[in-house]
């Protein structure tokens, strides 16, 4: 139940202390890979679970109380209303403990932050998804978002791998997509197993096998930075523009709101420019950090 800017504004972010979360509770937890696990939550204050708007593409701040905070993106939709979801790679003294929580538990939120993905921009235009591993996490929430406003899309093709088949993250909903004959589906692993059956390769290598046309179409990226170093001139092989090229950064970003300054590229801050970027507004910044 979207609500303006304004009610928004003075519900959620007006407060005597920015840094102040609001309580959330666990309410379900699924495990994506060895590492990886997805919370599903919502508010503890029932009256904000109504009135919580957000856009595919932005963050929010985590918090464990006694430990920190972090920022992850929201990995769920706006069109579906039930439930928040974030995703969690288990890689330090946050996310370990994160994971250590059990349905019930109660966090800290804040949010959400960030520009959002430009829904304006890509309406009416053929999609490229291209991630690896968690990065299917934000890109997530926008091919569901895509899905649910399907007549205004065109041709929507999704090209996701990871390490293995055990590093691919929600296998659901790639069985969901591969069964949508509206989508072009393609998943691939770096390495297979013994059970694996499909498409071995880097997404790079993949993603120029499957050539999806850059005519009226929009790329949008996301990965781990290796990934995103190869896949850009990839697409510019493929005909895409740097106007035609969407990622989102995530690294580095602590605050939130454009005070801790640990976030910049150049002349923006990820998390309050960003942290979704055309490739052309990053293209003379980024680095091999990202």
């Amino acid at each position: 139940m979207p609500v303006s800017d304004i009610s928004y504004r003075k519900r959620f972010l007006t407060k005597d202390n920015v840094y102040l979360p609001h309580l959330v509770i666990i309410e379900k937890i699924i495990d994506e890979t060895p590492d990886t696990r997805t919370f599903h939550f919502n508010f503890k204050d029932k009256g904000l679970r109504e009135e919580f708007p957000f856009k595919s593409g932005q963050f929010g701040e985590y918090s464990i109380f006694g430990i920190g905070e972090a920022p992850f993106c929201i990995s769920s939709s706006p069109t579906r209303y039930d439930r928040l979801e974030f995703t969690v790679r288990r890689v330090g003294s946050l996310t370990n403990a994160l994971h250590r929580l059990s349905v019930g538990a109660e966090i800290g939120f804040r949010g959400p932050y960030g520009n959002g993905f430009p829904l304006d921009l890509l309406e009416d235009k053929n999609l490229v998804f291209v991630a690896g591993g968690i990065g299917l996490a934000p890109l997530r929430s926008l091919i569901w978002n895509v899905i649910d406003n399907r007549d205004k899309y065109k041709n929507i093709d999704i090209i996701y791998g990871a390490r293995s088949p055990a590093d691919l993250c929600f296998k659901y909903d790639l069985k969901n997509w591969d069964k949508d004959k509206s989508i072009n589906m393609v998943t691939t692993v770096d390495k297979g197993d013994k059970t694996w059956k499909g498409r071995v390769g880097f997404v790079p290598q993949v993603l120029e096998e499957v050539a999806p046309s850059a005519d009226s179409a929009v790329a949008i990226a996301c990965g781990p930075s290796i990934m995103i170093r190869f896949t850009f001139p990839v697409l510019a092989k493929l005909g895409f523009t740097p106007e035609q090229m969407i990622t989102t950064l995530e690294k580095r970003m602590k605050c939130g709101i454009g005070k801790c300054g640990r976030c910049n590229i150049g002349n923006l801050y990820v998390c309050r420019d960003g942290p979704v970027f055309t490739y052309a507004q990053i293209k003379d910044f980024i680095s091999d950090e990202y």
